[in-house]
């Protein structure tokens, strides 16, 4: 059986579970730094200090709580997995469901601006005929789905899984698909292999690269420009992958147990992968950073979540030499996105129907700029029949 009974789900974190937040907060040990070397290093000793003394006396959680529970959500076994998810219908004449997939270190909380535009466009300056049935799902290991217990749970894993829970548990024998970061990963995969259940597939992080044994033109000047960015970015920002795709567990017991050191884990990553331009509070409010931060505390899904570089290096999806994804693509570029690959060469891995550069944003579209995003995946929608 591969699906199990749907049950109503609402986050309720004891309040025991925050008191002994706020004494770790209190009682955080920090290390020394360099003077005078602001972020070169890691995460801003300064900033982090002026960012815990704010979660430690003024941010408040039970806000937060009120404003994700304002969204349906459920929880349901998919093939021994307890998978969470916001499932908001769309409110016009004909809404297509759509399966909206988060990455790392993000969550279901990015969606919170976005989803009510996509479900009810006419809200939001569109046009209620565009609207979508949002389905939104907690990754395995990730916010409030299960910890997966095996190997293996990796892209194509996920992949698969999510298929079920549209199509078996929910009934929707086509859909759309949208994503970024590994939410992005996903979407592809389920574009390859599923693409006859899939209206089309939206990304805003170019997932995979050309398969081996597809002709490669000369490069153009362009490309040579990606590449040698690409060079300076596996140079200078990959760290996070290597140990987390190689010992994730050793790396799990100080993040999982300090909540200083989970900040600082991730708000380097919300900061570099912005928009921001130094300053990651141009991009996203404290209470934004901190709620995302909340749902990998509250959960323990740290160490979970991680485990899915160590899976994808060890299970590696790759295209079958001479093949692209052939699902109808939108692509969504942002300014301020890890790597940015040319047109040509996107279109060599996939289907490209629709190509924006968008002007603004990073790596946490449906965040930053959920406006852009929306516009983008609702025009793209519309015309896939």
């Amino acid at each position: 059986m591969a699906t199990g009974k749907i049950e109503p789900f609402r986050v309720e974190v004891p309040v025991e579970v925050l008191a002994d937040l706020r004494a770790r907060l209190s009682s955080a040990r920090f290390p020394d730094e360099v003077p005078d070397t602001g972020w070169e290093y890691g995460t801003n000793l300064a900033y982090l200090k002026e960012l815990i003394e704010y979660w430690r006396t003024r941010y408040d959680w039970r806000a937060q709580q009120r404003q994700i529970n304002r969204f349906a959500q459920f929880k349901v076994n998919v093939d021994g997995l307890g998978i969470h998810f916001v499932h908001e219908k769309g409110k016009g004449p004909n809404p297509k469901p759509l399966l909206l997939l988060h990455g790392w270190p993000g969550s279901i909380y990015e969606f919170m601006e976005l989803i009510p535009m996509l479900t009810d466009p006419a809200a939001h300056g569109g046009d209620a005929k565009d609207s979508l049935t949002v389905v939104a799902p907690s990754l395995p290991g990730y916010g409030f789905s299960d910890h997966p217990r095996a190997r293996a749970m990796n892209i194509q894993a996920m992949a698969e899984l999510f298929h079920k829970l549209m199509t078996e548990t929910l009934g929707y024998q086509r859909y759309a698909v949208q994503g970024g970061d590994w939410g992005a990963a996903i979407t592809s995969r389920i574009g390859e292999v599923h693409a006859d259940s899939v209206f089309g597939i939206h990304i805003n992080m170019i997932a995979i690269g050309p398969a081996e044994g597809r002709s490669a033109p000369e490069l153009t000047p362009e490309e040579k420009v990606f590449l040698g960015d690409l060079e300076k970015f596996r140079t200078a920002e990959t760290g996070y992958q290597w140990i987390q795709g190689t010992k994730p567990q050793t790396l799990a017991y100080g993040l999982n147990d300090s909540p200083a050191g989970l900040l600082a884990w991730i708000v380097e990553k919300f900061r570099t992968w912005s928009d921001c331009h130094g300053d990651v509070e141009k991009s996203f409010t404290r209470d934004q950073i901190l709620t995302n931060v909340m749902i990998y505390w509250i959960t323990q899904t740290i160490n979970s979540s991680t485990r899915l570089y160590y899976e994808a290096r060890h299970h590696p999806w790759r295209l079958k030499p001479g093949t692209r994804i052939e699902a109808p693509t939108a692509v969504a570029l942002f300014p301020g996105e890890l790597v940015r690959p040319p047109r040509r060469w996107a279109e060599r891995a996939y289907n490209v129907r629709r190509w924006t550069v968008m002007p603004k944003g990073g790596h946490f579209a449906a965040m930053e700029e959920p406006e852009l995003l929306a516009k983008d995946v609702r025009e793209f929608f519309r015309e896939m029949k």
